[in-house]
């Protein structure tokens, strides 16, 4: 994903890591945390991330969305400063609604339900080794409509340089 997007985006944080006694999600400390970036009806985008501070979150969304552009986040804090760096900011609170109308992040909830799913069969992924395969997840997403076998051969041969 570019800097180059004037668009709708959906950003929001998950945590991978299985399952284990004690806190979940923002509270877990031992898990990894990924932060998404999904343009509506396009590409998405992940880093890992050390922590889900308003200033992690603020450059990470920087780095990869131009300014201008619509962000629905959930009610996370950290997301709240987003609208002084020149992005309009709707967020929907999951307490009450997952959608209102076109506020909802449904996209890239989408996407770390399809990562999670297909992470899950390894039965335990290294720190060291858990960005290759988040990355291989989100190229799977971007392309999920594609024929991904030939897609592979011509990245392989170098016959495609996209």
């Amino acid at each position: 994903m570019t800097r180059s997007c004037e668009k709708e985006i959906e950003a929001d944080e998950s945590y991978f890591g299985g399952r284990r006694k004690g806190k979940r999600g923002r509270g877990s400390g031992s898990k990894t945390i990924v932060f998404g970036i999904l343009e509506r009806d396009n590409r998405v985008s992940v880093s890992i991330l050390e922590d889900v501070s308003a200033k992690t979150l603020v450059e990470e969304t920087v780095k990869k969305v131009r300014r201008g552009s619509i962000v629905y986040t959930d009610r996370w804090r950290g997301y709240s400063s987003l609208m002084f760096c020149g992005y309009k900011h709707l967020s929907i609170d999951h307490e009450y609604s997952f959608k209102s109308g076109k506020v909802y992040i449904n996209g890239i909830e989408g996407f770390w339900s399809f990562a999670k799913e297909r992470l899950i069969k390894y039965h335990g992924i290294s720190k060291e080794k858990f960005l290759y395969y988040i990355k291989e997840m989100e190229w799977r997403y971007n392309n999920r409509n594609k024929e991904l076998y030939g897609l592979l051969i011509n990245y392989m041969l170098g016959a495609n340089n996209t």
